[in-house]
């Protein structure tokens, strides 16, 4: 073969690598629309728990409850005192340097006892602030009404407020503050992972290809026909006879593997704040949209009328008023073909001046006619 000849075989080759890998990597799905399985879904009894407590709260400087609006807070004091050895019923008490409060936190899965778990602190009654406060012994129970862990400890407030007799200033929310390890942790949640026979996965957001998809990619891993997925949220995994014990071990291997969760086409709307969020998936018919309001505009601009030098008249204001009527005739109608992207159902709504309001509208509308090919969800 001449040196010529050896030369475009080179070149030929080199292109038909170049265009190879180039199909390769259009075809193969890009690894950040793959999810771990730890991010998608829980492992049945590896779960927080909430906790609730009430307390009080002193050392407020003057900016705690005002005893005769909050009945509950004198109470609380009253019996609080009376159980340190100090009798103060039938007198008027009248500081403000007190608050009731309730004082929840989290419990984490597997807490053991002696551990330290961070608690939030929010004022019950008319307390102006909370900067400064210390919050008594107060047990936390859970939705049992057995008590899980005690808080204690001074509250960190982010907020504060200022006022003075012609204005006043409040930044945050003074009223409410955190202990940052500030509850010890007295009772222990047993639940025995480790001999369970067949672990339950739940899916924190229900589909059934996700479902069908994390069982196969499990079992793919495992080699075996161990996991299965029963309903849109649940996928049943049967330990191994070799991993009997091990369920940790187990969990730790299968939840690095990583899937690419599916979703239903959806468009969230957030009416309050004009929020819009849709999906990829989100599609729509032919249809035709058209926006335009009519819109007046009256302006008010009076003049003021001076007499002559030297005349007997009066200074008198003339009204001019201005009426401007906008139809937004400049606006067209726009058809969007079946089948649309989300990137051209936004691009071709921008285009007639649509803003957050009026697209919420129109796809409440192209909804009701039956062309959105998704669900509405509004919050």
């Amino acid at each position: 073969m001449t040196p010529n000849a050896m030369t475009a075989l080179i070149r030929i080759v080199a292109r038909l690598v170049l265009a190879t890998g180039l199909a390769l990597a259009l075809t193969v799905p890009a690894a950040a629309s793959s999810a771990r399985l730890k991010d998608i879904l829980d492992v049945e009894g590896v779960r927080d728990n909430m906790l609730i407590g009430y307390g009080l709260v002193v050392g407020l400087n003057g900016s705690g409850d005002s005893l005769n609006n909050s009945p509950f807070t004198e109470q609380s004091l009253i019996g609080m005192l009376e159980r340190m050895g100090v009798n103060t019923r039938g007198t008027n008490l009248r500081t403000k340097n007190v608050a009731a409060v309730m004082v929840t936190a989290t419990l984490p899965a597997y807490a053991a006892q002696g551990t330290r778990i961070d608690v939030t602190v929010s004022a019950m009654g008319d307390a102006k602030s909370l900067l400064g406060g210390t919050l008594l012994v107060t047990p936390l129970m859970g939705a049992d009404g057995e008590v899980y862990a005690v808080g204690q400890g001074p509250i960190a407030v982010s907020g504060f407020t200022a006022s003075g007799q012609g204005a006043s200033v409040t930044r945050g929310v003074p009223t409410s503050g955190r202990i940052a390890s500030g509850a010890l942790v007295e009772r222990e949640i047993q639940f025995a992972l480790a001999e369970l026979p067949v672990l339950r996965l739940s899916l924190r957001n229900p589909d059934f290809t996700t479902a069908q998809r994390v069982a196969l990619v499990i079992n793919q891993q495992l080699r075996g026909n161990l996991a299965q997925a029963t309903d849109p949220s649940s996928v049943l995994l049967t330990v191994p006879p070799a991993r009997r014990g091990d369920v940790v071990g187990l969990v730790t291997e299968i939840e690095q593997l990583r899937v690419t969760p599916d979703q239903v086409a959806r468009v969230v709307v957030d009416e309050k704040s004009g929020v819009i969020v849709m999906g990829e998936n989100v599609r729509i018919s032919t249809v035709a949209i058209a926006q335009g309001n009519l819109t007046i505009r009256i302006t008010e601009t009076p003049q003021v009328s001076q007499p002559g030098p030297f005349s007997n008249g009066q200074t008198t204001v003339v009204p001019r008023t201005d009426i401007q009527v906008d139809d937004q005739s400049q606006n067209r109608l726009a058809v969007m073909n079946s089948g649309v992207t989300l990137q051209e159902l936004v691009q071709s709504l921008n285009a007639l001046g649509v803003g957050p309001r009026d697209m919420i509208s129109i796809l409440q509308s192209i909804k009701a006619a039956g062309a959105l090919q998704a669900e509405i969800e509004v919050i």
